[in-house]
């Protein structure tokens, strides 16, 4: 078995992560690039992939190996069945933007595709068909609303059949999207990394940026003291690190959950299946090494639920209903989903910013997205036009998505409530081995984390972005900020932004004046990084 390439519990690494990955070396001097992309997911090194085929010189920076994040944690749909629905794209951004939003994500399968077959990447990229069901109850118009926006949005081959091709229940008449596709995304990034080798774009790992300056000639500062002059700066992080508040109220952190079972061979038609319920289905076949079906769903914002093992269980009981040749369960895992308030990604300037773009928002659909933001940052850095980039341009305003920003950003103030509460333990003492609770001591809260020797460690319970309390995953072993879905490990370093400081450490102590940071006060120490 190759050794793991994150640090995530074994219980909960994706199929994906076992497959061994590159990492590159260090950036030991100052570099200067064309265009310097933060970030090697399927964003980053989409957009350094083909700022390369056009000659820029480009160098990836990133924390940890070659798809680090959330890239390993999907599912991998290759999708132009929109994850949010046509009609509703339709509602906001009207026909002209539904038609445009099919459109791109349509070229991003193709741009997938066609990368595949000139790299020659081995990376299980497959054509198959997707089928958008009811759940038992589901409302039939639903569909038939989604068949007629979709077709106006330009969608080819769309049509009804009579049933997906599940045996385990009869879902009754349903869409069938053709022309989708899977892959593997990190079979697919390492080609994409062998690509910008041999075109000459170094890619290094375990660089930790953190602050970006804008202007004429952009500088990219990393935490060894170490500086990076260019051209253009591309943040990929999926959570943009250099943009302390505009962003982050356009769209909302979700977790999502993950089984992957095993199936006998031939049992399950290979095919991308979604159904049409809120917290919905998602289900694809892995073949290359066994069938392997994989099952996801489930959501809630980050850090407002700890429940994860009654959500696997409930995906566990969905997916054995509708498969019942389904055996084993091989892996679990969670990833972070960040919903925009009018369901597309926001990809291009960042507001404000002359030279510093960003990819953010994949809405459920990143590795399309991933691969729109190669397309058109590679284009606008370049100077050519962009016939989509008004659609997601990161300074939109759509106003038709009022009552959606209002909603989650209510949400968010509601958080701030947590620092009148109680904490998660009366004490520190119920705190076991291996695991973590926020604990009220006097006026100030703690995340206290207990390691498996039992020693303890404590941190400010306040998110280092702008002061919301964070909250232990039992699942994950990570501490996340409720409100914009920064993500850090057990003591305290972050995992994902939009945080770039670790939770502020304190002395272990029963001492109820430890200080702690609180909402409104400034950052701690600059501590290292995570992107």
């Amino acid at each position: 078995m190759p050794e793991l390439p994150m640090q995530a519990p074994a219980q909960t690494r994706s199929l994906w992560m076992w497959y061994p990955v590159p990492e590159f070396a260090p950036l030991t001097t100052d570099a200067h690039a064309d265009v310097c992309v933060i970030g090697a997911g399927i964003a980053g090194m989409t957009t350094a992939y083909m700022l390369a085929k056009k000659g820029r010189k480009v160098i990836v920076v990133d924390d940890g190996p070659v798809g680090n994040g959330m890239s390993a944690r999907t599912t991998a749909h290759l999708m132009s069945a929109m994850d949010d629905r046509y009609y509703e794209l339709e509602r906001l951004h009207g026909e002209e933007g539904a038609r445009m939003a099919a459109q791109s994500h349509t070229a991003a399968i193709d741009a997938i595709e066609a990368i595949v077959k000139h790299e020659s990447i081995d990376c299980d990229f497959t054509r198959v068909d997707g089928y958008l069901f009811l759940p038992p109850d589901g409302d039939p118009d639903e569909l038939v609303l989604e068949y007629g926006a979709a077709l106006r949005a330009g969608v080819t081959g769309l049509e009804w059949v009579d049933r997906a091709p599940i045996d385990g229940i009869d879902t009754g008449r349903c869409l069938r999207f053709p022309r989708q596709a899977q892959f593997h995304p990190l079979k697919y990034l390492n080609g994409l990394a062998r690509a910008l080798e041999r075109l000459g774009c170094p890619i290094h790992s375990n660089v930790h940026a953190s602050s970006v300056e804008d202007g004429d000639k952009p500088v990219v500062h990393t935490s060894t003291g170490h500086r990076i002059d260019c051209d253009a700066v591309v943040v990929a992080t999926n959570v943009p690190f250099n943009d302390r508040v505009a962003i982050h109220t356009k769209q909302a952190p979700y977790l999502t959950y993950v089984i992957a079972m095993r199936v006998p061979r031939g049992s399950v038609v290979p095919a991308l299946y979604w159904d049409t319920l809120d917290a919905y289905h998602y289900v694809r076949l892995n073949t290359p090494d066994g069938d392997v079906l994989i099952v996801g769903g489930e959501d809630h914002k980050t850090g407002q639920a700890d429940d994860a093992e009654a959500r696997y269980s409930r995906l566990e009981l969905w997916a054995r209903e509708r498969f019942p040749v389904a055996r084993e369960v091989l892996h679990r895992w969670s990833g972070q989903v960040m919903e925009t308030m009018d369901y597309l990604a926001y990809i291009g300037r960042n507001p404000g910013d002359r030279n510093v773009y960003i990819a953010t928002g994949d809405s459920g659909m990143g590795m399309t997205h991933g691969t729109i933001a190669g397309i058109i940052l590679a284009d606008l850095i370049h100077g050519v036009a962009v016939p989509w980039a008004d659609l997601y341009d990161p300074s939109r305003v759509t106003l038709k998505s009022a009552r959606e920003f209002a909603r989650e950003n209510v949400n968010v103030a509601w958080q701030y409530t947590d620092w009148l509460k109680a904490g998660d333990v009366d004490s520190i003492a119920n705190i076991q081995p291996g695991s973590g609770a926020v604990v009220r001591r006097g006026v100030h809260v703690i995340a206290a984390y207990r390691d498996a020797a039992g020693e303890l460690h404590e941190m400010s319970a306040a998110c280092t972005h702008l002061g919301c309390l964070v909250r232990w995953n039992h699942n994950e072993n990570t501490w996340d900020c409720k409100c914009h879905g920064s993500r850090f490990d057990a003591l305290g370093e972050v995992i994902s932004g939009p945080a770039v400081e670790a939770l502020r450490p304190i002395e272990a102590s029963a001492d109820p004046g430890v200080s702690v940071s609180r909402p409104g006060e400034e950052p701690g120490p600059n501590n290292r990084p995570r992107h």
